[in-house]
C-alpha cells in the first residue's frame, strides 16, 4: 500500500500547488510534464531497451493519474540515444530521436525501432545536448524531467557531468540516474554523483531482467474494448490513413512484449494522455463542432464525404459519445486491476526494472516539486 498511498498524495499536492508562474505565461494554461529520455544503445543495452518497450505504457498511465486543478497536466516525452557507433562521432555519439511530443504512438514507434551498437558513452555530452536542444517550458509550475540510463562511468567524454548537471538544476531540471549493474558500482563510477548534482534520484536496475507482470482477471475484458475503441477515431487529411495504421501497428508493438503490456497501453488510450487531433476528428473537434466547417471535403474520410454538415455533426458526436463509454468502461476496469495488483504485489515482490525507477520517482519528484517555494 506503500506506493498507492504515495501516489494519492502525490495527486493531492499536485492539485494544490500554489507555486509561482512565469509572468509571461497566461493563469489558466495547461500543465505540462515533460520528460527526456537518454537511452544508452551500446551492444550491452538491449534488456535496457527490451525493458523500456515494457514500461513505456506504465510510465504514461502513473503521469496521466497526476493532477493539477482537476486537470491531467499535458505530457510530452523526447528520446535521446547516446554511446552506439552508428552515431556521427561529431555530435558526440549522441542522436536525438525525437523532440518534445504529445504524440504517443510516434514515441512508441521510435522507441521499438531503436537498435544497439557498440560504442563510446558520453553522458556529459548527452544531458547537455537534451538541456540545450529541447524546448523546456518557462513556466515554473510545469515538471521538467531527464531520466539518463547506461552502465558506462558518468564522467566519460569531454563534457564535465558536474557542470552539465548543476546546469540542469539551475533550471529546474531534475536529472535521475538509471545505472544498469550492481548499485554500489554505480555509485564508484559517479551516477549517483550526477543524480545528486542534478537534485534527481539514482537507481540501479538489472537491465538484463525480464519485466515480471502481474496478470489480472480485468486484461482480457480490457483488451477486447480496444477492439471497439479503434473504431472510434476518424482519421482526416493527409495524416489519417497513416496515423489509423500506426495506431494499429504500436498495439502490435505493444502486445508482441507481452499481453500485460497491452492492457497498460489500452488504459493510455483510455486517458487524456492521448490525444490525436492531428489526425483523428473527433480529437479535433472536441465540443467545437464548428471546425468541421474548416476541413476540406478532401480531407474527409469516405464516409463523411457525401453527408451535409449537420450529418457530419452528428456522426462524429456518435463517435464521441461511443468513445467516451468505452473509455469510462476501461478506466473502471483499469482501477479494479490496479487494486488486484496491488494485492497481490504484498506477498509477490516484484524487482525494480527501468519502467518502476522512472514511475515512482515521478511520484517522489512531484512531491518535491510543488513543495519548492
Amino acid at each position: 500500500m506503500k506506493k498507492l498511498a504515495l501516489l494519492i498524495v502525490a495527486i493531492g499536492l499536485f492539485i494544490n500547488s500554489n507555486v509561482s508562474q512565469n509572468a509571461n505565461t497566461p493563469p489558466d494554461s495547461k500543465r505540462k510534464i515533460q520528460l527526456a529520455i537518454l537511452f544508452d544503445t551500446s551492444n550491452s543495452m538491449d534488456g535496457l531497451l527490451d525493458q523500456a518497450k515494457s514500461r513505456i505504457w506504465n510510465i504514461v498511465n502513473t503521469i496521466a493519474k497526476l493532477e493539477y486543478d482537476n486537470e491531467q497536466p499535458q505530457i510530452e516525452i523526447a528520446l535521446y540515444e547516446y554511446g552506439n557507433d552508428g552515431l556521427a562521432q561529431k555530435d558526440g555519439f549522441v542522436r536525438q530521436v525525437s523532440s518534445f511530443s504529445t504524440d504517443l504512438d510516434d514515441i512508441s514507434s521510435l522507441l521499438f525501432g531503436l537498435t544497439t551498437n557498440g560504442g563510446s558513452e558520453f553522458c556529459g555530452t548527452v544531458i547537455e545536448k537534451s538541456i540545450t536542444d529541447l524546448k523546456w517550458s518557462q513556466d515554473t509550475r510545469d515538471m521538467k524531467l531527464i531520466y539518463i540510463a547506461g552502465n558506462e562511468p558518468f564522467n566519460q567524454g569531454v563534457k564535465d557531468y558536474k557542470e552539465v548537471c548543476k546546469l540542469a538544476a539551475v533550471q529546474d531540471i531534475f536529472v535521475s540516474t538509471i545505472y544498469c549493474g550492481d548499485y554500489q558500482k554505480g555509485v564508484q563510477e559517479f551516477w549517483k554523483d550526477g543524480a545528486d548534482l542534478g537534485t534527481g534520484k539514482y537507481f540501479n536496475i538489472d537491465s538484463n531482467k525480464k519485466i515480471q507482470y502481474i496478470k489480472t482477471p480485468y486484461d482480457d475484458s480490457i483488451q477486447k474494448l480496444n477492439e471497439a475503441l479503434n473504431k472510434t477515431y476518424i482519421g482526416y487529411g493527409v495524416k489519417g490513413e497513416r496515423k489509423k495504421e500506426q495506431q494499429e501497428s504500436e498495439d502490435m508493438n505493444a502486445v508482441s512484449v507481452a499481453e500485460e503490456n497491452m492492457v497498460e497501453r489500452v488504459m493510455s488510450k483510455s486517458s487524456n494522455a492521448y490525444s490525436n487531433s492531428s489526425w483523428d476528428i473527433v480529437d479535433y473537434v472536441k465540443e467545437d463542432y464548428d471546425k468541421l466547417k474548416s476541413i476540406p471535403k478532401k480531407d474527409l474520410p469516405e464516409e463523411m464525404k457525401s453527408n451535409s454538415l449537420e450529418e457530419n455533426i452528428e456522426f462524429v458526436k456518435q463517435k464521441k459519445n461511443e468513445r467516451e463509454r468505452i473509455q469510462n468502461n476501461i478506466q473502471a476496469l483499469a482501477k479494479k486491476r490496479g487494486e488486484y495488483i496491488q494485492e497481490q504485489s504484498k506477498t509477490n515482490e516484484v524487482e525494480d526494472d527501468f519502467g518502476k525507477a522512472v514511475s515512482g520517482s515521478i511520484l517522489k519528484l512531484s512531491l518535491i516539486h510543488i513543495s519548492e517555494p
